[in-house]
C-alpha cells in the first residue's frame, strides 16, 4: 500500500472571531469613528435608493446596503497613500476611503461632517446621478466612482475586471520605495473570474502587496455562492497561490478591522500579498431597492436573520454597553446624518415644475455640456510641447543601414537608460536573449528589475499594467508575443485600458505602450496570425503606430514612450530581418503624431498602407508600371491620428484611392477608412473607394492555404491591373 502524507498550506490561513472582551479593550474613539462611517454610509445608500425609486437615477442604483462592516473595518486600516480600488457595487468602499482621507484621525457620528466630508457626499452624490460636479464630471456614474488623490481608483463595472490594476498600484508602490499597500474588493462572483485567479498567482510569484479583499454577499446576482463552487469559503483560493489568507465576520466591522490590521501589517513588512475574506449580506436584490426575496431567490426567514446582525445595530449596541453613547445619541447620529442629505440634495434637486408635492428633478445646470460628449477620449498631446519633435519627411538625423530588430532593442535601451519610469513586462522577455525576437537583448543585464518576464497570463500582466500607468508613476512597455493573443486580454485592453481617461472624467492619463506583432507567413496559423489594427481602430482611447523602418521606429516609439494615452505599437516579423535607414547615434528624436509619410509620389492613384504592406506596395507600383501610384504609409492608424491632410493633396492630384493592408477581410483596418474617405471627400473621388485584403479566413498552417489567405505584391498588382483597364 502507498504511503499518504498529509499537505500542509505553506502560508497561514486563519479566521478572526470578535468576543465582548475584545470590543471592551477597543479605543472608543476607533468605534465611534466606526459608527460614524457606517452612518453616514448608510443614510447616503438610502437615499440613492429614494432617488431611484423616483426616477432621478439613470442607470443602475447597487445597493451595499448590509455590507458596510467589511468596507468601514478595513478602510480605517489604512492611509491616504495606500491605494483601494472597487466592484460595481463600490459606494460603500469609496465612502469610506474618501471620507477616512478627508478625516484621518476619526469622525464622530454626533459632528456634523465637515466641509471636506461634506463636499465627498455632494460629489460622490452628484457622479452617481450622472451630473457634471461629479468626481468624473458624471461619465462614472454609480459603477466607476474614482478620487485618486484619496487613493480611490475606481470602482469597476466588469465582475472582476479592476482587480489585475490593484496588482499594478501594489507594484508601483514598491517599485517607488513607499510602504503603501493596495487592497482589490470584489465580490464571490469574481472569485471565479479568470482575471482574479491570474492575478492572484502573479501577485503572489512577485510577492506584491495587494489585498485581494472578497465581499462574500452569498449571490451572484441571484446564484448562491454554493451552487458555484465546491469550496465557499472563498478564503481557500489564497491557499493555491501560497498566499496568506484571513477569514472574519463581515457584519461585524471590529473583526473586520483586526483581521486587516494584521494583514496590512503583514504587506507592509514586505511579505507579499494577503486574502480577506468577510461573510455579508447585501440586504436588497442585485439593483434597487426590493428585498432578494421578491425575486425568489431568496427567502424571508434568511433575510430576516442576516438583518438581525446588521453592522449598525451591532455596532450602537457595543457603544451603548460600554456607555460610550447611549441609545439617544446613536439613533440622533442617524436622525442627523438624514437631515444632512437633504441639505446635500437640496444642491443638486428642484422641485419639479407642474408636479405633485414632494416632486423633483435634477437642476438643469447641473448636467454636463452636451458638446462635451467626446472630449477626452484621448490627451492633448500638450506633453510634446517641449518634445524633441522632428519633421515627418525625410531623415532629421544622419542615418545608415540598420537591421530592424536592431533599432527595436537600440531605442528601448536609450530610453530605459534615460528614464527610470520605463520598464518591460512579457512572456519570456528576460530569457532567450531578448525575448522571442531579440527585442530586449541585453537589458535584463543592463536594467535588473526592469524587464519582467510574466506568467502566461495577458489578461492579468495588461491590466497590470494598466494599473501601473492609472498609478502615473512609472511607464510600462508591454509585449504580447503575437497579436493574437490581445483577444484573451480583450477586458483589460479595451474595457478597462482604452476607455479609462474618458470614462474617469477625460483628465487621467495612461501612459502605457503595447507592443506586439504580426506573425503572418510563419506558419504559426490561425491563433497567431492576425492583424488587429482594424479592432484597436474602433475602440476609443487607443493611439496606434504601425513604423516599417528602423528610422520610423526609433521616432515613433519615443513618441509612443513620452504620449500620455495608451499606445499600441504593431511590428510585423517580415520587417524584423530587414533593413533600412536607422539612426547612426541619435535615439532620442520624436516623429509628430498624426503625420504620415509619402513613401513614393505618384498622379493615378493614391495607395494608402502601413507597417509590413509597405513594401510590398512599392515593389508592386514599380513592378506593374502602368498605373503612377502615389504611396502613402499611414504611420498612424487610429481615428484621432489619421492624417487626412496628406490623404487630401494626394486624392486633389488623383481623384482615386487604393487601401492596401494584409489581414482578414472580417478584422480589416480599411474597412472603416474607407467609409471615413467617402464621407470626407466624396467630391475629390472618381471611383469608389478599392480595397485589397486578405480573404475572410485566418492564415492556415498549410504554406499553400497561409499564402492564399493574406495580400502580398501579387494582390496589389492585380489591383493596380484593374485600375489600368478603366
Amino acid at each position: 500500500m502507498p504511503e499518504h502524507r498529509s499537505l500542509k498550506p505553506a502560508s497561514p490561513w486563519v479566521e478572526i472571531v470578535t468576543t465582548e472582551a475584545d470590543w471592551d479593550v477597543a479605543d472608543p474613539a476607533l468605534l465611534r469613528t466606526i459608527y460614524a462611517q457606517l452612518v453616514w454610509i448608510r443614510t447616503f445608500e438610502q437615499y440613492v435608493l429614494d432617488l431611484a425609486a423616483a426616477g432621478l437615477i439613470h442607470g443602475p442604483a447597487h445597493s451595499s446596503i448590509g455590507q458596510e462592516g467589511g468596507a468601514v473595518g478595513s478602510v480605517l486600516a489604512l492611509t491616504s497613500e495606500d491605494s483601494v480600488n472597487g466592484s460595481h457595487r463600490g459606494h460603500h468602499q469609496f465612502l469610506a476611503k474618501a471620507l477616512h482621507h478627508v478625516e484621518p484621525t476619526g469622525m464622530d457620528p454626533l459632528s456634523a461632517p465637515s466641509d471636506q466630508a461634506r463636499d465627498v457626499l455632494l460629489r460622490t452624490l452628484a457622479e452617481i446621478c450622472g451630473l457634471d460636479r461629479g468626481w468624473s464630471h458624471g461619465r462614472g456614474g454609480s459603477m466607476h466612482l474614482r478620487w485618486k488623490e484619496a487613493g480611490a481608483m475606481g470602482t469597476n463595472a466588469i465582475v472582476g475586471g479592476g482587480v489585475p490594476q490593484a496588482a499594478g498600484f501594489a507594484w508601483s508602490h514598491r517599485q517607488a520605495g513607499t510602504p503603501a499597500v493596495s487592497v482589490t474588493y470584489f465580490g464571490d462572483g469574481a472569485v471565479n473570474i479568470g482575471s482574479t485567479l491570474e492575478s492572484m498567482n502573479l501577485a503572489g510569484a512577485w510577492s506584491l502587496p495587494v489585498c485581494f479583499f472578497i465581499e462574500n454577499n452569498q449571490y451572484a446576482v441571484s446564484t448562491s455562492v454554493h451552487e458555484a463552487t465546491a469550496e465557499p469559503r472563498l478564503s481557500a483560493r489564497g491557499m493555491g497561490f501560497n498566499i496568506a489568507s484571513w477569514k472574519a465576520d463581515g457584519m461585524d466591522p471590529l473583526a473586520v478591522h483586526l483581521a486587516m490590521s494584521e494583514a496590512v501589517a503583514y504587506m507592509r513588512s514586505g511579505r507579499g500579498p494577503t486574502v480577506v475574506e468577510v461573510d455579508t449580506y447585501r440586504f436588497f436584490h442585485q439593483n434597487g431597492g426590493f428585498a432578494g426575496s421578491a425575486f425568489g431567490y431568496r427567502d424571508k426567514g434568511e433575510e430576516r436573520s442576516w438583518r438581525d446582525r446588521d453592522p449598525l445595530k451591532q455596532t450602537a449596541s457595543h457603544l451603548e454597553r460600554r456607555c460610550i453613547m447611549t441609545a439617544a445619541e446613536t439613533t440622533e447620529a442617524i436622525v442627523r446624518a438624514k437631515a444632512v442629505m437633504d441639505e446635500v440634495g437640496q444642491v443638486l434637486f428642484e422641485p419639479l415644475p407642474g408636479g405633485k408635492p414632494g416632486q423633483r428633478r435634477i437642476k438643469p445646470t447641473e448636467w454636463p455640456d452636451p458638446e462635451w460628449v467626446d472630449v477626452g477620449v484621448r490627451g492633448d498631446l500638450s506633453e510634446f510641447d517641449t518634445a524633441p519633435v522632428v519633421a515627418a519627411a525625410g531623415h532629421a538625423v544622419p542615418v545608415q543601414e540598420t537591421k530592424f530588430i536592431d533599432a527595436v532593442a537600440a531605442v528601448m535601451a536609450r530610453r530605459m537608460e534615460t528614464d527610470s519610469r520605463v520598464f518591460v513586462m512579457g512572456e519570456d522577455v528576460h530569457r532567450l536573449n531578448g525575448g522571442t525576437n531579440g527585442a530586449t537583448r541585453g537589458l535584463p543585464d543592463r536594467f535588473p528589475g526592469r524587464i519582467l518576464g510574466t506568467p502566461i497570463s495577458e489578461n492579468a500582466f495588461a491590466g497590470m499594467a494598466g494599473g501601473i500607468a492609472l498609478d502615473g508613476r512609472f511607464v510600462p512597455v508591454v509585449e504580447f508575443m503575437y497579436a493574437d493573443f490581445m483577444w484573451v486580454a480583450a477586458d483589460q485592453l479595451f474595457n478597462q485600458i482604452g476607455k479609462a481617461r474618458h470614462m474617469y472624467g477625460g483628465e487621467s492619463s495612461v501612459p502605457l505602450v503595447l507592443r506586439s506583432k504580426v506573425a503572418m507567413r510563419t506558419g504559426y496559423g490561425s491563433q497567431h496570425s492576425m492583424d488587429p489594427a482594424g479592432v484597436f481602430a474602433t475602440s476609443p482611447g487607443w493611439r496606434i503606430v504601425a513604423p516599417s523602418t528602423p528610422y520610423d521606429y526609433v521616432g515613433l516609439m519615443n513618441t509612443a514612450l513620452r504620449c500620455q494615452d495608451p499606445v499600441v505599437v504593431l511590428e510585423h516579423v517580415d520587417l524584423y530581418g530587414s533593413s533600412g535607414p536607422g539612426p547612426v547615434d541619435d535615439l532620442d528624436y520624436c516623429l509628430p503624431v498624426g503625420k504620415a509619410a509619402v513613401r513614393r509620389p505618384g498622379s493615378d492613384v493614391t495607395v494608402l498602407t502601413y507597417l509590413g504592406m509597405v513594401p510590398y506596395v512599392l515593389e508592386a507600383v514599380e513592378e506593374f508600371g502602368q498605373v503612377d501610384g502615389e504611396v502613402i504609409d499611414l504611420r498612424w492608424l487610429d481615428r484621432a491620428s489619421i492624417d487626412w491632410d496628406t490623404i487630401e493633396a494626394s486624392l486633389t492630384k488623383t481623384n482615386q484611392v487604393l487601401i492596401a493592408e494584409q489581414g482578414a477581410i472580417g478584422t480589416s483596418y480599411g474597412g472603416w477608412l474607407a467609409d471615413e474617405i467617402t464621407r470626407r471627400f466624396f467630391d475629390l473621388l472618381d471611383a469608389p473607394v478599392r480595397r485589397v485584403t486578405g480573404a475572410e479566413s485566418s492564415p492556415s498552417i498549410s504554406k499553400v492555404l497561409e499564402r492564399a489567405a493574406i495580400a502580398q505584391k501579387d494582390e496589389v498588382i492585380a489591383e493596380l491591373a484593374r485600375i489600368a483597364r478603366y
